[in-house]
């Protein structure tokens, strides 16, 4: 998978992400990495700050659940309006975490 192909699948997959759920910035290099032979939670995070706009940004979080850095009052009242369930200064990612297993 060349550069250009792994940052289309990065926006495909998080473009997939349903309304209310979330996956991390490692879950979705995971999920990618037996395709691309990438596993790099900072490349995905690279990624979304350079081309995430036109996706649904706001629901790729830390894995501890912590909004997009200098985004955090937009992703939050984003995730609120989709039902997500919050927590703290995040999102509560054991109750919104989603794989893309589930939308298969």
């Amino acid at each position: 998978m060349t550069p250009d192909e792994y940052v289309e699948a990065v926006l495909d997959l998080v473009e997939r992400i349903p309304p209310g759920r979330v996956m991390s910035y490692g879950g979705v290099a995971d999920a990618l990495a037996e395709r691309s032979g990438r596993v790099s939670a900072r490349l995905v995070g690279t990624i979304m700050a350079r081309h995430g706009s036109a996706v649904p940004w706001h629901r790729v979080v830390t894995s501890a659940g912590r909004l997009p850095p200098g985004h955090e009052r937009e992703a939050r009242a984003r995730l609120r309006a989709e039902g997500a369930p919050l927590r703290g200064e995040g999102v509560d990612i054991r109750a919104a975490g989603w794989s893309p297993e589930e939308g298969m």
